[in-house]
């Protein structure tokens, strides 16, 4: 059975997961799990451990990219290693790659290496240019977008809107109505 599985870090990210899922389907998954959660939380990711712990011999995982799996080299062995384990294979469609076959273990193993080591330049990258953004005055960090809704909360608390439905209105997350409630009292 070949499983997909489609993630996305955001809920704004609505038409790359659709766009995910048909890929998934066109490539014959009969199943396609979605999630969207940042890759960075695994703790989270409640549709890829139900896979991993449901897939079976001869089944393979599928993914669009190398990216919508996993962020390190760790956990993509871990994931892999899972997967060989229960009998399973790898199959990620923008690499060609699938780990049931011996080529595509070691590509897959090199192209990780690589994906990891990118990643860490570009977060070198970016905490150089903030600490000289700082530095030059022009750095203030991320706007408290939820603290900036505060009174809107409150007055939809008010009117005896639950906290999920003021999240979903407002636009922020369920944690940040909380806080900002907690906050007024």
């Amino acid at each position: 059975m070949l499983i997909g599985y489609a993630r996305t870090s955001t809920l704004d990210q609505k038409a790359s997961i659709d766009a995910q899922a048909r890929d998934l389907k066109a490539a014959g998954c009969e199943k396609i799990l979605r999630e969207q959660v940042s890759s960075v939380d695994v703790a989270k990711r409640t549709r890829l451990a139900e896979a991993l712990e449901h897939i079976r011999k001869g089944d393979t995982l599928v993914v669009t990219k190398l990216d919508r799996l996993a962020r390190s080299v760790r956990h993509l062995f871990e994931i892999t290693e899972t997967l060989a384990e229960n009998g399973a294979a790898l199959r990620i469609l923008d690499l060609g790659i699938d780990t049931g076959k011996p080529t595509g273990k070691l590509v897959l193993t090199v192209l990780g290496g690589i994906a990891e080591f990118e990643r860490e330049i570009m977060l070198e990258r970016q905490r150089e240019g903030i600490a000289k953004a700082k530095a030059a005055g022009k750095y203030k960090g991320r706007k408290p977008t939820a603290r900036a809704k505060a009174d809107e909360v409150k007055a939809l608390k008010a009117r005896g809107v639950g906290p999920t439905a003021i999240a979903k209105q407002v636009g922020i997350g369920r944690a940040s109505v909380y806080r900002i409630l907690n906050d007024a009292h």
